[in-house]
């Protein structure tokens, strides 16, 4: 496993690769993993399916410092260099990217890639400037990579659907993979983020994923079930946990993200619906969501 921290060096790797594929007859698909690291094993199932389809993997690690809002965990977001590459090393990744700030950002940069309407729901409404952030370090990954794919999580489905429309609109040459939401035995999702929670906290985390299961398991059996009786469930669930401190409970059509009328009835919808949430407890700051279908069948966890 290389481990590679300067763009000129990283680009050039897998230009080579690519032409001595070529030269041997054949062609190389590049599978891409883009990371902010501390690394668990939600980042490890998108590595066994970037390995499982490509023959080469990068992994990228960088805490991008333009998605951060001016109060949010910058300084104190979670690093583990040497436990980070132990595991990209398990999963067979051929490269590891890991610049510096300096190297991605060698001047104050005066260009970002900027979606619209999709940014204006959920984190977007609520992190301004967050997903302005996400996209341009992303775009900047992606031109330096040139994967034929890249891998990320459900876990943040706006971000997914984001992600999807920049590379469609402005004809990034890569296919973006979602990949299921991976949860801890007791079916809290995994985040970088956990380790943040206090015991108590921890425990009473569990309402999100135990709320999302319980409105799936509402709609499957009632169809004319109304998206405002699923909000106003969701919301008295979470808020039965004292430290639990709600910033958004919402449904929208994915991957459109616009709002659906509440009075709706799940039987009258067409397309994936997602619920996603968005709680602090204590000053960490957790999302989940599920996306079903019209009939209650969970399409993603």
């Amino acid at each position: 496993m290389m481990v590679i921290d300067k763009v000129t060096d990283l680009k050039k790797y897998v230009k080579q690769e690519r032409f001595s594929a070529a030269k041997a007859g054949r062609e190389l698909s590049v599978g891409f993993v883009p990371t902010m690291g501390f690394l668990h094993e939600g980042h490890a199932s998108l590595l066994k399916q970037a390995r499982e389809h490509n023959d080469l993997v990068v992994l990228s690690i960088f805490v991008n410092p333009i998605q951060f809002g001016p109060n949010e965990d910058l300084d104190r977001y979670p690093r583990d260099e040497k436990r980070d590459l132990a595991l990209a090393e398990r999963e067979g990744v051929d490269v590891v990217f890991l610049p510096s700030v300096q190297e991605m950002y060698p001047q104050p940069t005066k260009t970002k890639i900027a979606v619209s309407e999709l940014t204006d729901e959920l984190c977007g409404a609520s992190r301004p400037g967050h997903f302005d952030g996400v996209t341009t370090v992303v775009g900047k990954l992606l031109h330096m990579v040139s994967p034929d794919k890249a891998y990320f999580g459900l876990k943040d489905a706006q971000q997914v659907a984001v992600i999807r429309q920049m590379v469609d609109d402005l004809n990034f040459d890569v296919e973006i993979v979602p990949c299921p939401i991976v949860r801890e035995s007791d079916g809290l999702a995994l985040s970088s983020r956990n380790v943040y929670l206090k015991e108590e906290e921890r425990k009473q985390a569990l309402i999100l994923s135990t709320s999302l299961r319980e409105a799936g398991d509402r709609i499957k059996q009632s169809d004319s079930v109304t998206l405002a009786e699923i909000r106003e469930s969701l919301t008295r669930n979470i808020k039965s946990q004292p430290l639990a401190v709600i910033d958004y409970v919402d449904i929208l059509s994915f991957p459109s993200l616009t709002q659906v009328h509440e009075d709706a009835q799940m039987r009258d919808l067409d397309g994936e619906i997602l619920i996603a949430l968005a709680v602090k407890f204590g000053t960490t700051r957790l999302i989940d969501n599920i996306l079903l279908n019209p009939k209650g069948v969970v399409t993603h966890v």
